[in-house]
């Protein structure tokens, strides 16, 4: 009996046991199904995560989600005033700094502008240009052809678009730069038909552009100045006062007061606008046979056989009288407002300052002689022009035995010498040059005559305007110097 109980004792322990074990690993199996099934879900929702394809999500969810981020992004009247006004602002502070770096660009334009002009009027500007010009290329020099007699007078409108030419043919032919075409022909009357024919009857030897393009003005040998509408070639007044050949022609830069300079030795002042005449000025003791003006109240003229350079004070009514040449002074150009340049028939160029009664520089036989040994003489310098502001300038010369040549020259710092840059060659007398304002072309009338005489002909030449570009190894680089630095 006690086995018995000892047996039943016995199994039921064992029982007991058993169910522990069994219920341990139930739990165990238990826990790992609910592992798997946890890792599984987990695997599940980080591939969803990841899938941009995954469409798992439900609808629901999905407009829960929408609903959330419209409650997040929903704003109150309050504080979309709030943020508009922000917007407002911003745009506010952009637009004044906007502005604000605007005005600060106008004016440092403004003084650079006013630096710029304060050094002209002082005559202490100068661009240098000269280095970086090129030799052109003679395929891509034009000639012009429409005048019948030597051209003897040009200039250039001062958009560049434009030549206005003359000449003996007493005709003025207004062309277009780019095509080379005539625009507009103010034709040549015979001599006696004055009063009935709207334009010259004589040689003209000069014309004037005025600075703002308005006005041109031409003078012939016939004492006589017209002034024409630059824009139509219209006729508008005649000016006569002057007793020889009107040989010179300048407006002051900037107004349409008009200085004119004559074979009968005198210097007058007219109001082109006002057509009216103001006042005449005297000196010179032979014909005078050129003339410029610039931005100041003052001309300079050249003597010719005087051998003098003059530099007229129109409100002073005075002049100050420079000599320097061995020969005629033919022409004459301003430089700056301080400087200018001259050529003779003795062959020589020279640099000029206004405050200087001698010359600064002088080139003699500047370019070169001619004829038989122990018989030469130099090329006769029948123009010059130059780039205003700038160290570049030219002289044309002519002769009546050869083909002439213009001559670019370098001005040295302070404008102390001339240095030779290159030549072009041209057939016929070199009676006018003008620079571009640009300095992109230099213009030259020639003819198979000299603009003041018939001494000599050359009957190969031909009488046009050759239009000689200007390249330039550094277009983008100008510097600008002051004399004295």
């Amino acid at each position: 009996m006690s086995s018995f109980f000892i047996k039943k004792k016995g199994n039921a322990t064992f029982s007991k046991k058993d169910d522990n074990s069994a219920g341990a690993k139930r739990k165990v199996v238990q826990k790992d199904v609910g592992n798997k099934s946890r890792a599984k879900k987990l695997n599940s929702k980080t591939n969803e995560e990841i899938s941009s394809d995954s469409e798992t999500e439900s609808h629901t969810v999905q407009r829960k989600r929408k609903s959330h981020e419209e409650e997040e992004f929903e704003e109150t009247p309050q504080e979309k005033k709030l943020r508009l006004a922000k917007i407002y602002l911003d745009q506010l502070r952009e637009e004044e700094e906007a502005k604000a770096e605007e005005e600060l660009f106008e004016t440092d334009l403004v003084a650079g502008r006013l630096q710029d002009e304060v050094l002209e009027q002082k005559g202490k500007l100068q661009r240098m240009v000269a280095k970086d010009l090129l030799p052109p290329v003679a395929s891509e020099i034009r000639l012009l052809r429409g005048h019948k007699l030597p051209v003897t007078c040009l200039v250039i409108s001062p958009d560049d678009k434009n030549i206005f030419s003359s000449g003996k043919d007493c005709s003025i032919i207004k062309w277009d730069v780019e095509s080379g075409k005539k625009l507009h022909t103010i034709a040549g009357g015979r001599k006696g038909t004055e009063d009935r024919h709207v334009g010259h009857t004589a040689h003209v030897l000069c014309m004037a552009i005025s600075s703002d393009g308005k006005y041109l003005a031409t003078g012939d040998m016939n004492k006589l100045i017209m002034i024409w509408e630059a824009a139509t070639c219209k006729h508008l007044y005649k000016f006569t006062g002057h007793r020889g050949p009107v040989s010179g022609l300048s407006f002051r830069r900037g107004t349409h007061e008009l200085y004119s300079a004559s074979h009968d030795r005198s210097v007058k002042v007219w109001n082109v606008d006002e057509n009216a005449y103001v006042e005449t000025l005297f000196g010179h003791q032979d014909v005078i046979t050129g003339l410029d003006g610039g931005s100041r109240e003052r001309c300079v003229t050249s003597g010719g056989r005087d051998r003098t350079v003059r530099v007229w004070k129109i409100a002073e009514e005075s002049q100050l009288v420079f000599h320097g040449h061995e020969g005629s002074i033919d022409c004459i150009q301003l430089i700056n407002e301080e400087h200018m340049i001259t050529g003779a028939d003795d062959g020589s160029v020279s640099l000029w300052s206004v405050n200087k009664k001698k010359p600064l520089s002088t080139v003699k036989q500047a370019h070169g002689c001619h004829g038989d040994a122990g018989l030469e003489q130099p090329y006769w310098v029948a123009s010059v022009a130059a780039l205003q502001n700038s160290d570049t300038v030219a002289s044309g010369a002519s002769s009546c035995s050869h083909n002439s040549e213009v001559q670019l020259w370098k001005c040295s710092q302070g404008y102390r010498g001339l240095q030779r840059l290159f030549t072009v060659p041209v057939t016929g007398f070199v009676n006018s040059l003008k620079f571009s304002s640009t300095g992109q072309f230099l213009v030259a009338g020639v003819g198979q005559e000299h603009r003041l005489g018939r001494w000599w002909r050359m009957k190969e030449a031909k009488n046009g305007l050759y239009i000689i570009p200007l390249k330039r190894q550094n277009p983008e680089q100008e510097v600008e110097g002051v004399e004295g630095e």
